[in-house]
């Protein structure tokens, strides 16, 4: 078992990491209009079709291939994983600044999302070092490291674009990613339990998978919900303002979420260690599809903010509860798979949201995109809460 002294001092380095990553990660997304412009397509309608696949390719392979990584992990360690991912996404992205077609963009992006997973095993690695009881603060702090770098990272990608040029922030990410494996492979330590038999590594019975069965399907389910709303909340804040300040007035929109799951993953965490993951994890299914009533009635952008601040708080209770449950539902043995199960879940709500948001936005308007994000989390809150088997803390006296 790890020291308390060890789980902390991981969660701090590895909370450095998801920041470096997930910063590396968005630093490009400013400006990757102009840059596949830059790469010969002009074009407004093909420069659109070319950043959404762009775009996409890395969730079409990261949903596939995490499963794989996964069971990797489980029979090599989670740390190597680790490592795998952030070395090769950090020579991936690099090479990225060295294209010269469209394409060569593109198939990079599939490679780099081949190679991605680095978030998903720092969570499985970091919830194999935390006591149970404190596994819901742990990895909802955890967390925030990555909401923080996806905050900052557009920031500070579009001032390097401004001073360096497309191409360069492309090897200064690459470099950010770099540094942060190598961190990751000095002061990190995973403590392993060699195999008890052979033939227990040859085969994984997919029995142990059934009790995650619930948890893959809520993951699925609230990342569609919550991805539903992205493609349309800048355009659907321009119907509602049209003042001067609208660039700032749609990044606020856009970070203010992010900025409130910054305090609300760390407290529901906690609260998830007091009451349970499946009681917080309905509370904030519960919440968050109410804090879509105000959006959806706002008449100005006042109401609009302050909806997508109440959606903020709760949506930082979701993913560490669901991560929590995994941990606490998958014996030892399987929890690397177990955890890339959950992450190809959360890569296909990644991909299906956006289109469903997009479609019902131009069929039946924005506000309709709402309303049906708030049923869907809403029926997600109903499915968890009637999943007895997401109960650990019934599982654990039953036991």
């Amino acid at each position: 078992m790890a020291t308390p002294l060890h789980w902390k001092k991981s969660l701090w380095i590895l909370w450095g990491a998801n920041f470096s990553i997930t910063c590396g990660m968005n630093l490009v997304l400013p400006f990757l209009p102009l840059y596949i412009g830059e790469l010969g397509v002009h074009r407004v309608e093909d420069v659109v079709r070319w950043t959404g696949w762009i775009v996409a390719a890395q969730f079409i392979t990261s949903f596939l291939t995490q499963p794989l990584w996964g069971a990797i992990a489980d029979r090599r360690g989670r740390k190597v994983m680790l490592l795998r991912a952030g070395f090769g996404m950090a020579i991936c992205t690099a090479l990225m600044g060295l294209v010269t077609e469209p394409w060569q963009l593109l198939a990079l992006r599939l490679l780099n999302g081949f190679f991605s997973g680095f978030i998903s095993m720092a969570v499985s690695l970091q919830a194999s070092l935390t006591p149970p009881e404190h596994s819901g603060k742990s990895l909802g702090t955890l967390q925030t490291g990555a909401i923080a770098g996806t905050l900052i990272g557009p920031l500070i990608g579009g001032l390097l674009a401004s001073f360096l040029g497309y191409s360069h922030v492309f090897f200064f990410t690459g470099a950010l990613m770099l540094c942060a494996s190598v961190i990751v492979m000095v002061f990190i330590r995973e403590e392993r339990k060699p195999p008890k038999e052979k033939k227990a590594r040859q085969r994984t019975p997919w029995r142990l998978f059934r009790p995650l069965l619930p948890v893959f399907a809520a993951s699925l389910i609230t990342q569609i919900g919550m991805m539903s709303i992205e493609p349309i909340v800048t355009v659907y804040a321009k119907t509602l303002y049209a003042g001067k300040h609208l660039a700032l007035i749609a990044g606020l929109i856009v970070a203010l979420t992010g900025i409130a799951n910054l305090f609300g993953a760390p407290t529901l965490g906690r609260l998830g260690d007091r009451i349970g993951q499946r009681k917080t994890l309905v509370i904030a299914l519960t919440m968050a599809a109410l804090a879509f009533l105000p959006q959806a009635l706002a008449p100005g952008v006042g109401l609009l903010l302050f909806g997508r601040f109440m959606l903020g708080l709760f949506i930082g209770g979701m993913i560490p509860s669901l991560n929590a449950l995994v941990m606490k539902l998958a014996p030892s043995e399987i929890q690397g798979t177990a955890y890339g199960f959950n992450t190809s879940s959360l890569f296909l709500g990644n991909l299906l949201g956006p289109l469903i948001g997009s479609h019902l936005a131009a069929e039946f308007g924005f506000r309709s995109v709402f309303y049906v994000t708030m049923s869907v989390l809403l029926v997600c809150a109903g499915f968890v809460y009637m999943s007895r088997s997401l109960d650990v803390t019934r599982r654990a006296a039953e036991g």
